[in-house]
């Protein structure tokens, strides 16, 4: 699923307010996959093998800014530091309404803790680690403080040697120290039926490649989410709001800490 790319600096979309593309409401609100009586694991393998565009609407590569409410305590700065959520469409939001995402969601508690910073949401729906280094350099365009790296649940779902994701991923977190960044590595669990071999190789990319280069690490981006119908969208996949606020959480257990040795 090729992510689309716009010719505009990513400052432009951090300073003012963007609304999805109507096209792309319109994908999104048609249900991916109806099969409430499939298990987690076998709606994974059915996402594999259906053609992505039936499945995950490709959105936009611009960044998606986040609307933080009116009663936020300290208001944004065009030269207010940066923080990017680099992933897919668990990132992106996709099937959610924009605030509702877990890039806006931090946003606000950011915000109401008294921080500065200005989340710039650079989630592609159907990105792989591949996709997300073809656009690094794009995103890295103005100075970013912390980069939050959320990818390769994609790489699984198309059974993507996991070392050719790792080296992507890699890759990126190396891009990213290079250009400043303080980089968050989120790791991704897939379910044993694809073969313990296969999941046991994939599993091990993230906390390797955390260890490696002594990053701080999310070890399941989905944790308390996965696999929980209630948490999650009609496909089993996609978190629901309730679902993205864990994942805010989750998120934010790692970031605080790097935000507070910035300082």
């Amino acid at each position: 699923m090729d992510e689309a790319r716009a010719g505009v600096p990513l400052r432009s979309f951090a300073c003012a307010a963007h609304r999805r593309p109507a096209a792309s409401r319109t994908v999104a609100a048609r249900a991916p996959v109806r099969a409430p009586r499939l298990c987690w694991a076998l709606r994974l393998l059915l996402l594999a093998l259906l053609p992505g565009a039936a499945i995950l609407p490709a959105l936009s590569a611009t960044a998606q800014p986040n609307r933080p409410p009116a009663a936020a305590s300290v208001p944004l700065s065009d030269n207010a530091p940066v923080i990017v959520a680099f992933g897919d469409s668990l990132t992106a939001g996709y099937g959610l309404a924009e605030e509702e995402s877990y890039p806006s969601l931090l946003q606000v508690r950011l915000r109401q803790a008294g921080y500065p910073h200005r989340v710039v949401n650079a989630g592609a729906s159907g990105d792989t680690s591949a996709g997300g280094l073809a656009r690094l350099d794009w995103v890295l365009q103005q100075p970013v403080q912390v980069l939050i790296v959320c990818l390769g649940a994609n790489d699984g779902l198309r059974g993507v040697d996991p070392e050719a994701m790792r080296t992507n991923l890699e890759a990126i977190v190396v891009k990213g120290r290079q250009a400043g960044a303080a980089v968050i590595l989120a790791g991704m669990h897939l379910p044993t039926n694809y073969g313990p071999d296969y999941t046991r190789r994939f599993d091990a990319v993230f906390p390797a490649l955390a260890r490696k280069h002594k990053l701080s690490f999310l070890p399941f981006l989905l944790e308390g989410v996965a696999a929980r119908p209630g948490l999650n969208q009609a496909d089993g996949i996609h978190p629901n709001a309730r679902g993205a606020r864990i994942v805010e959480e989750n998120v934010w257990k790692v970031l605080k800490p790097v935000l507070e040795r910035a300082k």
